[in-house]
């Protein structure tokens, strides 16, 4: 596993929060769940609504469209977890946010 690719500040995300950022082309929703930091990709699979905008309640994402839950620790959906996003392994080191988008 390499580096990662540079995404934002952690002090951008504040606990309990989620924001929108860019990387490697791609739009993800980043969240920090009580100092613990979770990617999933941004676009809600049910009409791709921003993730990112959503409220978080602990470890679940409300879509601010239509209200579909996801759980921002493993990408599945609350009532279905047949249904997923991508979740995207994201670690902090000093000060900076860097995720794995693979490949």
């Amino acid at each position: 596993m390499g580096e990662g690719v540079r995404i934002g500040r952690a002090a951008d995300v504040p606990a309990g929060t989620g924001r929108i950022m860019e990387a490697g082309g791609r739009t993800l929703a980043v969240f920090n769940v009580d100092g613990a930091f979770y990617a999933i990709d941004n676009e809600c699979s049910h009409r791709g609504g921003p993730l990112g905008d959503g409220d978080l309640d602990g470890t679940i994402v409300m879509c601010p469209w239509h209200a579909w839950r996801w759980d921002v620790t493993t990408g599945a959906n609350v009532n279905n977890p047949v249904v997923k996003v991508a979740c995207h392994a994201i670690t902090e080191r000093e000060g900076s946010l860097f995720v794995d988008l693979g490949g």
